[in-house]
């Protein structure tokens, strides 16, 4: 495995800011606790009851994708969640020791039931209803963990979904049952909606209560308010280019899942969806294929880890324009180059808001790089949810193909604080002064960027240009660290994560690194002549496989001795035989600002 300490965040005086700004973000967040408290307590519990629904009138669909495997576990009686697995065979899991808090949460969201409608049969209808049943007569009245909004937005969403699997062949009573355990469930969401902390979790709840005002009968007079709702919500977490506030890849998958339902639920009811959703919607259908490289795989930025490429083929099914992604998405961060088979994907945005950043990293000016349908240079990723102990090392800066000073996050996080117990794993810091611009010139696109992340603890800007030539087959960069470097502390390191399928091995006498790709693909990397260049093990982590051993490109440096490196990645038996130089990449800058200025002054017609 990697040596963690390459992954660690060291912690030097200066480095913790913004001081003022997170009390005041603590306060907020424990002022909203108090309040989920207190509409969670014995006191008030009484207020979800009212009257029960007399039917259900619509059931959304489950665009997620049903496992006839997973349906025959469960029919089994086997529960495998977050990793690990319970027998229940004689009795319900619901009373059964649970191996942990995450399978524990995914068993009480109930997502699992799309897996038995596959099968489509009474022995499976009866089981699903079997497991609604037990779960209203163990935590149907109150369980702390069963009733966390996120959980309870989740069960709302995928019982309305598996309605008719649950409820054909019922009888009377469980019918009945059912809508009063939802009709509570619902007006307890609906109470502490307003309290729940900013980001995905409030937009879930504010689709799953428009989703069930849509199919329970009843709640006319709740139209209104639960669309107005869900589109405050949508304004506020929706950026202009359809990414998501958290700037989060995964966010905008998790959130069209939930929300293109919806809008077939409006249909089904004979309404309009609102502008908002409409809009929400236009906006996030492209960001899918902007975040997605030549092998269908979202890029690993701000916490994504795996790709669900089954659901992300359902979500563009749903795309009518099915338009290429833009390069720039200027108002989430990131900036994407295209040419032949070869795909750019850059990070080049500021930190979110802390209250949005539970799954930001410290990875800006990162870059990934596929060809061909073969992903190359990738950043590490994200853990699935039961490996949690990865999570932190994993959103280090070391973690990303971008450069990092002394072994230190260009970010900072309350992970092990006393203010995550408020705020979750928060980013508290980072970079601010966030620039980039990307163009097109006579060798191709260039994307010239730069942070601010490492100004305040070690006295330097990090610049890094981009240019991908025309034909695609040759990637050429530079680094440079702009300032005076705090004396002690000047050490940088260049990283570049390798895709775990990608073969490596040092060349030309240790001066470059040859890479084979699974697809008969070679590359070459070089780098300024005289760094020290080498290869250490990274890891490349997968929902599917947890994580997986790879490789990294490393090149080491003092600033005070060498303050810019230049490095290239050329496809084996293309006519670029060398690296660009610190001199061409400075004379290709010059040109550049020189036609920049030449069309600024161009008058406008």
């Amino acid at each position: 495995m990697p040596d963690a300490r390459k992954l660690v965040e060291v912690k030097l005086p200066g480095a913790v800011g913004g001081q003022v700004k997170l009390t005041g973000v603590i306060a907020r967040a424990a002022f909203h606790t108090m309040m989920r408290n207190f509409h969670s307590s014995v006191l008030y519990r009484w207020r979800y009851a009212g009257p029960t629904p007399e039917r259900l009138l619509i059931a959304p669909p489950d665009l997620r994708t049903a496992d006839p495997t997973i349906a025959n576990e469960l029919m089994a009686g086997t529960f495998v969640f977050a990793g690990q697995v319970i027998e229940a065979i004689d009795h319900s899991p619901f009373d059964a020791m649970p191996p942990s808090q995450e399978w524990l949460r995914e068993l009480n969201g109930f997502g699992w039931l799309r897996h038995l409608k596959i099968v489509e049969n009474a022995t499976a209808r009866r089981i699903a209803r079997d497991l609604v049943e037990d779960w209203i007569m163990v935590n149907g009245k109150w369980d702390d963990l069963a009733w966390e909004p996120d959980i309870v937005s989740t069960r709302i969403i995928a019982w309305l979904a598996q309605s008719p699997l649950v409820l054909q062949d019922s009888d009377q009573t469980f019918y009945n049952a059912f809508l009063k355990s939802m009709n509570r469930q619902v007006r307890y969401l609906r109470r502490i909606m307003p309290n729940l902390p900013p980001g995905k979790s409030r937009l879930k709840a504010a689709i799953a209560l428009a989703s069930a005002t849509l199919s329970l009968s009843g709640q006319k007079r709740y139209t209104r308010s639960s669309a107005r709702r869900l589109d405050e919500e949508l304004n506020f977490q929706i950026l202009p280019d359809g990414g998501h506030v958290s700037r989060s890849p995964g966010a905008i998958v998790d959130i069209l899942t939930d929300l293109l339902p919806l809008r077939q639920a409006f249909t089904a009811r004979g309404l309009e969806p609102t502008k908002a959703v409409m809009t929400a919607i236009d906006r996030m259908m492209p960001m899918l294929r902007f975040y997605r490289h030549s092998d269908g795989a979202f890029a690993h930025f701000n916490g994504m880890g795996g790709t669900q490429s089954d659901l992300i083929a359902t979500l563009l099914a749903y795309d009518d324009a099915r338009g290429k992604p833009v390069l720039e998405a200027k108002y989430t961060g990131y900036c994407r180059m295209e040419a032949g088979n070869t795909t750019i994907i850059a990070d080049t945005g500021a930190a979110p808001p802390i209250r949005m950043s539970q799954s930001a990293h410290a990875g800006t000016l990162s870059f990934e790089f596929s060809s061909n349908r073969q992903r190359i240079i990738t950043n590490c990723g994200a853990p699935p949810e039961h490996m949690k102990d990865w999570a932190q090392l994993t959103r280090a800066t070391a973690a990303h193909s971008t450069l990092v000073m002394n072994d230190t996050s260009s970010a900072r996080f309350v992970a092990g604080t006393s203010a995550e117990k408020w705020l979750g794993p928060v980013m508290v810091s980072g970079p601010e002064d966030v620039r980039s611009s990307i163009f097109d010139n006579a060798r191709g696109h260039e994307l010239v960027m730069s942070h601010d992340g490492y100004a305040a603890s070690f006295g330097v800007v990090h610049e890094r240009t981009l240019i991908l030539e025309q034909d695609g087959k040759s990637l050429f960069g530079i680094d440079t660290l702009v300032g005076l470097p705090v004396r002690g502390y000047d050490e940088f390191a260049i990283r570049f994560h390798i895709h775990p399928t990608v073969s490596t091995s040092m060349a030309a006498g240790g001066e470059s690194v040859f890479l084979a790709l699974p697809n008969g693909e070679a590359w070459e990397f070089e780098a300024t002549p005289g760094v020290e260049l080498v290869l250490e093990e990274s890891i490349y982590m997968s929902a599917t496989f947890g994580h997986r051993r790879s490789e990294q490109i490393v090149i080491y440096g003092n600033a005070s001795q060498m303050s810019s490196v230049t490095w290239s990645f050329v496809q084996a038996g293309s006519s670029r035989s060398r690296p660009l130089s610190d001199v061409d990449l400075v004379e290709a800058q010059r040109l550049d600002a020189e036609e920049q200025a030449a069309e600024a002054e161009k008058p406008d017609h």
